[in-house]
């Protein structure tokens, strides 16, 4: 049985559904907190509940007994770990749930596969752990100069406590550093989300660093190749990006959203957010090595499907 955390999440309800597609019994745990609409969260279940081979675990992370639970059942042979608290801007305000989610989450999970001999753990990383970067491309070999933001900074000691792991007990762990992921059943408190309701409602949206950001959105159907693979491999201990290899400027993201949705946005131009970078560009040469991942979606065919999807599951 294959387990993943944060199967209520984005990116976790995507490669959960499409390894139930692909015939593999899965148990998806999630605490479906309250960061973001729990009505969206409990959508992507029922959606994955209508699976036969599917199992859901409303749980916490921290609760130890509870995650031992499910992997005595299981058993569990391998582990997809995409459970965290997410969210730059919301580490500014609330650091504890980054402490308990991303920090002691990730111990309990590191110390169960230990301990239950899991085969293969894969677990999100993300592109701000490349903090004040600035080399384009970011390559997983850069030095990297530190982390800006505290949820950086706690996706960064989770590489460093998965090498600990595989250096001390044999645990292979791979570490996926996501770029900017976005596509249907999409994450609320993200730009794209966040511009299309704006816009929609005729208010004003909040354009940082005057519209100069640049970013790798990566669309969720080429992040979901990119995750299942890595369960076809066994690394001893790796970390991958996971990027579209195309950065896009912000003020380009939002006139291909003023385009599809057919009006016009207000914008609020604002200087850069603290804890934000510039620019995300991901160097996805290893990624094609070890995976043969190469995206396939590019902005503008994969912004068109993120407004139908919301279209239609906000009945517009």
């Amino acid at each position: 049985m294959i387990l993943v955390t944060g199967a209520a999440g984005f990116i976790g309800f995507h490669v959960t559904r499409q390894l139930l597609e692909d015939g593999h019994e899965v148990a998806g745990l999630d605490n479906v907190n309250d960061y973001y609409s729990t009505r969206l969260k409990w959508d992507r279940v029922e959606k994955l509940k209508e699976y036969p081979g599917f199992a859901f675990h409303h749980l916490d992370l921290c609760d130890y007994p509870g995650l031992e639970a499910v992997f005595q059942a299981g058993p569990v042979t391998q582990v997809i770990h995409l459970a965290a608290q997410a969210g730059v801007r919301y580490s500014l305000t609330n650091p504890q749930a980054y402490q308990k989610s991303n920090l002691e989450g990730f111990l309990n999970i590191l110390e169960l596969c230990r301990h239950h001999q899991v085969e293969n753990l894969v677990y999100a990383s993300s592109s701000s752990v490349y903090g004040k970067n600035r080399k384009l491309p970011f390559a997983e070999n850069d030095v990297l100069e530190g982390q800006i933001s505290l949820y950086g900074a706690t996706k960064r000691a989770n590489e460093l406590m998965a090498h600990s792991y595989s250096h001390l007990y044999g645990l292979n762990t791979t570490g996926l550093r996501f770029f900017t992921v976005y596509g249907p059943w999409g994450r609320p408190d993200m730009a794209l989300f966040l511009f299309c309701e704006a816009i929609l409602k005729g208010e004003k949206i909040s354009v940082y660093n005057f519209g100069q950001m640049r970013r790798d959105f990566t669309y969720i159907d080429d992040i979901v190749r990119g995750v299942t693979a890595c369960l076809e491999h066994r690394f001893e201990y790796e970390i991958i990006n996971l990027g579209n290899h195309r950065p896009v400027e912000l003020l380009y993201l939002i006139e291909l959203l003023e385009k599809e949705l057919g009006r016009e946005a207000k914008k609020l131009m604002l200087p850069i957010y603290p804890g934000d970078c510039e620019a995300t560009f991901a160097d996805i040469n290893k990624a094609r090595r070890l995976l043969g991942f190469e995206p396939s979606t590019n902005i503008e065919a994969g912004l068109k499907k993120f407004v139908e999807w919301y279209k239609e599951y906000f009945k517009i």
